[in-house]
């Protein structure tokens, strides 16, 4: 059963289809209608003998062609195609204009460009950083070429404490791809900061050695960062697209990677006229808060602190003064009551206390033992231990005890009842 889908999810899915299949691509045809629009952009479309596509191409890149387009000329466009989503459209996305007449470098351009993409060359992620401070870069290119004198000009103009190696390669000619492939690998070896590999403008033949792909594995290949700069700012080379920064010429190589030494300088003057405003400031401040602590010295001086200190010991000394004067008054008014109390509690004391002892004298008047004992009774002992009379023998000797008295004693006769 197939899908039902909404004409937004449609335009969508063929717009994520266009745009992902028709990348980066040439289209050539002849130009069917332009209109310059006054934004700077440009309109037009191209034909040819059975079809025909819309085309727009950015003020920005307009603003970079070295000719203008008019109707019937046969072009080379690059770009890419995209799809407007609302109104299901497509169009033609040029970013990259030349007159028709070199397809067969453009042909074998694509497909080193398509054949270096499948293997990384271009990936983002594998791109070195350019050093922010650089004091050492090597230069390739020819020795005795403008673009050489451009750049040592711009050197010695920007920042001219950077040691400058120039390696002399040939930049033109067959023989030109291996040479600037071996004097790159020489370059990596020096270890430079950064290599400028490049060459000033010419012709699409001029400048092929830099879309051999010699020079794109040279660059692959390096640890040390390399900018790319030949020719003018409309030609991009594969050596543009695997180096690790592209310079849109030689001299502007330069400007992008070394700072102005002026501008420094500039800078440096305003950090200077910053500084001297923060320290005048910050004194100003200081100024001012020791003014404002020699004032709070001046109100808490030790002398004012140690006189205040005196006068509130004085105060309190007279407040503690009326304070005991006020205490020893009132337990004096209190005095005599207490005193009565005392004597009656003292009296109700000795009462109970004297009570208390003839009670105790009488209960230990009854305790006594002599008072206990009965008449003509006593306890009979022997060997210290307390007998009946029937168990001593004749001729026993036992003691008798009562309350007073103790007598040594003879059984000399025993009788039972």
């Amino acid at each position: 059963m197939s899908t039902m889908m909404t004409v937004s999810s449609l335009n969508t899915k063929i717009k994520s289809l266009l745009e992902a299949t028709f990348m980066h691509i040439l289209v050539e045809g002849e130009v069917a209608s332009v209109t310059y629009h006054t934004s700077g952009h440009v309109y037009f479309s191209i034909k040819d003998e059975e079809s025909s596509i819309k085309c727009v191409m950015w003020r920005s890149a307009v603003s970079k062609m070295k000719f203008r387009l008019e109707k019937g000329m046969h072009i080379v466009v690059e770009g890419s195609v995209g799809v407007y989503t609302p109104r299901g459209e497509y169009q033609f996305y040029a970013v990259h204009i030349e007159p028709y007449g070199k397809g067969a470098l453009a042909l074998a351009y694509e497909q080193l460009k398509e054949k270096l993409k499948a293997k990384g060359y271009f990936d983002a992620h594998r791109k070195k950083t350019i050093p922010k401070h650089i004091e050492k870069i090597a230069l390739v290119t020819a020795k005795e070429s403008a673009a050489l004198h451009d750049m040592l000009k711009i050197i010695e103009k920007r920042w001219a404490l950077v040691e400058v190696v120039v390696i002399d390669t040939l930049v033109q000619g067959e023989s030109a791809a291996s040479q600037i492939a071996k004097s790159l690998q020489y370059a990596d070896s020096l270890g430079t900061d950064v290599v400028i590999v490049g060459r000033g403008g010419g012709s699409t033949e001029d400048l092929w050695c830099f879309n051999e792909e010699a020079v794109a594995d040279a660059i692959f290949a390096m640890q040390t960062p390399v900018v790319s700069a030949v020719g003018h700012e409309v030609d991009v080379m594969i050596s543009d697209l695997v180096a690790d920064l592209r310079a849109p010429t030689p001299s502007a190589a330069i400007e992008m990677i070394l700072p102005d030494s002026q501008e420094i300088q500039y800078m440096l003057e305003e950090m200077m006229q910053r500084y001297k405003q923060s320290i005048e400031q910050k004194l100003r401040q200081g100024i001012q808060a020791v003014n404002h602590l020699e004032e709070i010295l001046l109100r808490s001086s030790p002398l004012r602190t140690l006189e205040e200190s005196r006068t509130e010991f004085k105060r309190l000394e007279e407040e503690f003064k009326r304070l005991m004067q006020y205490k020893l008054e009132r337990f004096e008014a209190q005095l005599p009551m207490l005193h009565k109390n005392f004597q009656q509690n003292m009296y109700f004391i000795l009462q109970q206390k004297e009570q208390h002892l003839e009670y105790v004298f009488k209960k230990m008047k009854m305790s006594d033992p002599k008072l206990q004992c009965k008449k003509g009774w006593a306890q009979v002992t022997l060997h210290g231990e307390p007998i009946a009379l029937e168990s001593i023998g004749v001729n026993d000797k036992f003691t008798l005890v009562d309350a007073s008295v103790k007598i040594e004693a003879v059984c000399l006769d025993k009788k039972r009842y």
